[in-house]
């Protein structure tokens, strides 16, 4: 019988990684990324799936939707779970490094996949390197929060990976622990996005949607009625997992007026 391969931190932070980027319901061994990641990692797929399962139950989403994960999380799991309420962002670049330098040990180019859909810009002032890392995370960021609402909008329910964005609820520039945290992020329609962008709508702590008076001076067309106004006080469609944390709704209310 082959001795168990250790889980060191770097092969924690690199599953971690992949667990960000995979919906729930591909958490097992079947799933050709945790295939994949097994055998950089010179493990069993099923090794790895239980730990994908492992922090599926330090998610607080998905125990409340009774989809609990498996029950040998270790210590280590939970540091890592405890140290991203603290500063995602740098708990998230450091899991991609990890997967990055697995994958390129492996003759991968890690996040070719994310890039695809990302159009290439270069601000001015900035080098391609700086650009094209602003692109990946950017990427990152978009990929988990659409896997964790199925890529529907949470407001309209319009359910397609083109026609929606992965939203920040604090703006990008405005907090930089918490640019990668999918609990930063709702899923929005680009009509949704600009409205929730421009202050004429919020989603509260208690994840009900609300209205600002500005949408209802003037003139209401049948189009503005159904596609916002009538969406007042409605709750929105919850994730999957990672649910949007309501310190970050209430500061997006606040910041609009829509709570002192």
């Amino acid at each position: 019988m082959s001795t168990p391969v250790t889980w060191t931190r770097q092969h924690t932070l690199a599953a971690f990684h992949l667990y960000t980027l995979l919906p729930f319901g591909r958490l097992h061994r079947r799933a050709p990324e945790i295939q994949q990641l097994a055998q950089w990692e010179g493990r069993t797929p099923d090794s790895l799936a239980m730990k994908l399962g492992n922090f599926a139950s330090l998610d607080p989403q998905i125990v409340a939707s009774g989809r609990a994960g498996l029950s040998g999380a270790t210590n280590q799991d939970r540091e890592l779970w405890a140290t991203l309420q603290q500063d995602w962002d740098a708990v998230a670049t450091e899991a991609a490094e990890a997967y990055a330098a697995l994958a390129l040990s492996n003759g991968v180019q890690a996040d070719q996949e994310l890039l695809q859909d990302e159009p290439e810009e270069f601000a001015e002032g900035r080098t391609r390197n700086a650009v094209v890392q602003v692109r990946v995370n950017q990427a990152r960021f978009r990929k988990s929060v659409l896997t964790s609402y199925n890529a529907t909008c949470c407001i309209s329910g319009l359910q397609h990976e083109k026609l929606v964005i992965a939203s920040h609820i604090v703006p990008w520039s405005e907090d930089a622990k918490n640019r990668l945290n999918p609990q930063n992020g709702l899923c929005l329609s680009a009509l949704h996005d600009r409205a929730y962008d421009q202050g004429l709508i919020t989603v509260m702590p208690d994840y009900t949607v609300r209205i600002s008076p500005a949408l209802k001076t003037g003139p209401i067309d049948a189009f503005l009625q159904s596609s916002l106004i009538d969406c007042d006080s409605k709750r929105i469609r919850l994730p999957e997992r990672f649910l949007p944390d309501p310190a970050f709704l209430a500061a997006h209310a606040r910041h609009f007026r829509f709570m002192p």
